[in-house]
């Protein structure tokens, strides 16, 4: 393989939102040194939000809205991070996210362990067989007992575990953990801007008794041995296989474990593997560029009113300025201005490899999903928009602003923030989403970043479907008796949108040769 596709690390960051995910990411970014990125120095001084949280709503919420996407060398390695939002109103675009990476990190708080947003998403990852490494934060508060957070996470998770690190005691008593990967001690020291000093221990003498006391030392080897008795030895292939996950513990808000994690992290995580479109499987090292779009953000420079598609390489070298085929749009199209990103600090580039992540200024000719290629029609897959869960009219509340609006809605949607109906029986527009949440975001952005006020009005309903049917007749038949019920979405497919489950059961059983759809993509 092609050395500099070799060295490309490309994973995503998921957690609960309490789980301390913030922390984690900023720490890994400070051992990307001094980060400068487009004339912008990060310095070490711990902030409030995360470098990666750049709307001012995740500033003043505390919370990830969108996934960002943020690159940094390490030794010889290029690592390109997603961090992506923690909160399960927008688990969407954390699954969109994963289908981008290579390999995930997974965060879980030491006392809380494994939560439902947390099982979800690694639901996605079994199914895509991505390799996991589970990083067990806040060590430096109470916490659980570390062998039940281990049965925990393999119950919960579905998947064998290997602790790599071991801690010692946890809360006020917490006095580090033991690198059984490296075989060294790693003190702790409570200290947001070092990094704890490794400490070369033979744990069989009485030097480790004499670092955290005999009562201590003793407990520690008889864990170890325990470990050695219970858990198979590390292997990488069963990690690359997504069979087994290696566990680390920290404390990322004190820079503890992190290097540990970082360290292990680059030498076992997958380079870029291959991507499967409808048509065949892409090979990362083969010559020619292929790659998708498998995010849009709006107003990433709230100046220029900017819009970005991040675009995975999955394939070859992307070369600035030269000309790639939009396979959906069936045209060459040039970039000019190629960038990559640390949140919304971006530097152009003049090339990527495969693994690598690129921003691609957007004026509304991407759409989520869409491929660009070398001439080849290629289409990949497994970029599903999933049915909705909540339902509000959307209204104009300043008619001198329509066009500001329309526009605002436009390009959130594009985003995939949410999903535009526009009911075929009033032609009022109605904004599907999976959280409430949403529904803020969309109207503190639209006031914020359009300068376009909305107001939001109930509807009372259960589902959106997509249809479609082989009897022409029975299709036209069910949309005339629906009619109240119809709405198109934005690529102008019927979609049938249902006040209850009783409503919907019904409609299948008097409509045989109609099919019902859950997701956009059928």
């Amino acid at each position: 393989m092609n050395a500099e596709i070799e060295r490309r690390r490309t994973f995503a960051i998921i957690a609960h939102p309490d789980a301390g995910k913030t922390s984690l990411t900023e720490k890994l970014l400070l051992f990307g040194g001094q980060i400068q990125v487009a004339g912008a120095v990060k310095s070490n001084k711990i902030k409030k939000t995360a470098t990666s949280d750049w709307m001012d709503i995740e500033k003043q919420r505390g919370i990830s809205v969108t996934t960002s996407v943020m690159e940094f060398d390490y030794h010889d390695y290029k690592i390109n991070i997603l961090d992506t939002p923690g909160h399960q109103d927008f688990a969407e675009d954390t699954y969109r996210t994963l289908t981008a990476v290579d390999s995930v990190i997974i965060v879980v708080d030491g006392a809380k362990g494994v939560e439902t947003q947390t099982r979800k998403l690694m639901e996605v990852c079994r199914m895509r067989n991505t390799p996991v490494i589970i990083f067990v934060n806040k060590m430096d508060r109470e916490a659980k007992d570390p062998f039940d957070l281990l049965d925990e996470l393999e119950e919960e998770l579905v998947i064998n575990v290997r602790p790599l690190t071991w801690p010692i005691e946890s809360g006020p008593r917490f006095k580090g953990v033991y690198n059984i990967y490296e075989q060294k001690l790693n003190l702790f020291q409570p200290s947001k801007q070092v990094v704890t000093e490794k400490v070369e221990v033979d744990i069989h003498t009485e030097e480790l008794d004499k670092h955290i006391g005999s009562p201590l030392a003793d407990k520690l080897r008889s864990e170890l041995e325990l470990i050695d008795g219970v858990y198979p030895e590390f292997n990488v292939e069963d990690y690359l296989k997504g069979e087994l996950a290696p566990v680390f513990f920290g404390s990322a808000l004190n820079n503890f474990g992190v290097q540990e994690l970082l360290d292990t992290f680059v030498e076992i995580a997958p380079s870029p593997r291959p991507v499967q479109a409808e048509e065949r499987t892409v090979q990362p090292d083969e010559p020619k560029f292929t790659g998708f779009v498998f995010k849009i953000t709006a107003n990433i420079d709230p100046n220029h009113r900017s819009c970005v598609a991040f675009c995975k390489v999955c394939s070859g070298k992307f070369t600035r300025n030269t000309p790639y085929l939009h396979v959906r749009h069936n045209k060459t199209m040039r970039f000019s201005s190629p960038t990559q990103f640390m949140a919304q600090r971006k530097t152009t580039v003049d090339e990527a490899w495969a693994g690598d992540i690129i921003g691609l200024p957007d004026n509304g000719t991407f759409k989520i999903g869409d491929t660009l290629t070398e001439g080849e029609m290629l289409h990949f897959k497994g970029l599903p928009s999933f049915s909705p869960e909540m339902f509000k009219y959307i209204e104009n509340a300043d008619p001198m602003k329509t066009k500001q609006l329309n526009k605002g809605i436009d390009q959130l949607m594009d985003e995939g923030v949410a999903q535009l109906f526009v009911n075929q029986f009033n032609g009022r527009k109605i904004i599907g989403t999976v959280g409430q949440l949403q529904f803020e975001v969309i109207q503190y952005r639209l006031e914020n970043e359009y300068n376009a006020k909305c107001r939001w009005e109930p509807v009372s309903l259960y589902k959106a479907c997509w249809i479609e049917s082989d009897d022409p007749e029975e299709l036209e038949a069910f949309k005339k008796r629906k009619y109240q019920y119809m709405a198109k979405d934005r690529d102008g497919r019927d979609v049938f949108l249902a006040d209850s489950g009783y409503v919907l059961q019904m409609a299948q059983m008097d409509f045989k040769h109609i099919k019902f759809h859950f997701t956009s993509e059928f």
